[in-house]
């Protein structure tokens, strides 16, 4: 029997059923498949984009290409809310889109606090493709002064913005500025204390400073205020203050877990509604709360497309195994990187080209579907 297909987002969790949307199109389902851009940016290498390492088109997959050359349908949106008892998606412009199985790969993004004055200079670190915009502000800045560059936030995206920023300045030939990371309580907290004294190592040779023991309590287009009360000078900020998961889920008043993930069984199904499946940022997997880092994503693509094709032809699903410990790689810029893989830990470039090749790697097998 002919059913509908919706999917949110064509991010990591998603790559698999894209490249396979012709299996489910050739059994007579319709697909919608619903993006806020006709591309999806791989979010591992959007630091290497803002450095100039990477070209935006290296980036990126061709969302909408992929779906419509495999007879589905793509829209240009971002859904604001989910009718679970209609079955009905409703877009930001008021389009609805009914459906039988619905599949979320929302994303996340990263909270704003109150900012004051004009925000030109002021960036979060997702969505990935406005690294772009920022990339041409900082060149922009580099040609006229040595600006100084504040990063708020103390995890990953943090460090690895940091490092190529420096980069950049580096290449581009201006005047190199002055960075700083405002990191919070401290810097990599959530990660082993080597690597987070290799990391601050590393950055600390190229002059950039590491504030640890106070957070930012307000943020202007100039100026960011700490809690001690001490103003530090901002000429361009980048905000990396984790990432929360799509409110989508919590404004439709579908179960969610603490982080306001679509709370998923090991089935990557929703507790609550059968007919609705999610991976990657955007779900709380109830068995075992996970980390918001895209290997999981990855693991949970075949799961994905079995159990989204099981549900549209009354097959058995299958579950979700998180497996154990993931590979770290973090791009500090400058053709350096760090490495972690339960007890080898190594820095510098060969951690660089490792990432470099996996990336690429996974970049050009998804990319060989458009």
């Amino acid at each position: 029997m002919k059913k509908q297909l919706v999917l949110i987002g064509g991010g990591h969790a998603h790559m698999v059923t894209l490249a396979n949307l012709a299996t489910i199109t050739e059994q007579g389902h319709d697909v919608t498949v619903i993006g806020p851009s006709e591309f999806h940016y791989y979010s591992g290498m959007g630091p290497g984009m803002l450095a100039g390492t990477y070209r935006p088109e290296d980036i990126r997959f061709a969302t909408r290409h992929v779906v419509e050359k495999q007879g589905g349908t793509f829209l240009q949106g971002k859904a604001a809310t989910i009718d679970p008892e209609q079955k009905m998606v409703t877009l930001e412009n008021g389009h609805t889109v009914p459906y039988d199985v619905l599949s979320c790969n929302a994303g996340s993004h990263v909270p704003k606090p109150a900012i004051e004055g004009d925000i030109a200079d002021i960036f979060t670190v997702k969505p990935i493709e406005r690294l772009m915009e920022a990339k041409d502000r900082l060149v922009d800045h580099f040609s006229r002064h040595a600006p100084d560059v504040v990063i708020v936030g103390g995890g990953p995206s943090s460090a690895e913005v940091a490092g190529n920023v420096w980069q950049l300045a580096t290449t581009t030939g201006g005047h190199m500025p002055r960075i700083t990371v405002c990191a919070g309580s401290a810097f990599m907290s959530g990660f082993p204390a080597s690597i987070g004294r290799r990391i601050a190592s590393t950055l600390g040779r190229r002059g950039i400073t590491i504030r640890e023991g106070v957070y930012v309590k307000s943020v202007s287009r100039d100026t960011i205020t700490l809690d001690n009360g001490e103003a530090l000078p901002a000429d361009f900020i980048f905000l990396a203050l984790g990432v929360t998961p799509s409110a989508i889920f919590a404004d439709s008043n579908i179960a969610t877990g603490p982080d306001g993930g679509l709370r998923v069984n090991h089935f990557l199904q929703s507790t609550q509604h059968p007919s609705i499946f999610g991976g990657g940022d955007c779900i709380y997997f109830q068995d075992q709360p996970l980390d918001k880092v895209g290997v999981y994503a990855v693991r949970q693509n075949p799961v994905l497309f079995h159990n989204i094709l099981a549900q549209l032809n009354g097959g058995e699903l299958m579950p979700f195994d998180p497996g154990g410990d993931y590979l770290l790689i973090f791009n500090l810029g400058g053709a350096s990187g760090v490495l972690k893989k339960r007890w080898l830990e190594f820095g510098g470039r060969p951690a660089f080209i490792i990432k470099d090749y996996i990336d690429r790697k996974f970049m050009k097998e998804f990319q060989a579907i458009e």
